[in-house]
């Protein structure tokens, strides 16, 4: 249903961008989160 791929899609958006992210950029978002 809509919401199983909403889940999935945003899971994955968010995996893709920490990709992107430099470990210390990384590090940064894990401590002000």
């Amino acid at each position: 249903n809509i919401k199983d791929y909403m889940e999935e899609y945003n899971y994955n958006r968010y995996q893709w961008t920490l990709k992107k992210m430099a470990p210390i950029e990384y590090r940064n978002h894990l401590l002000s989160a």
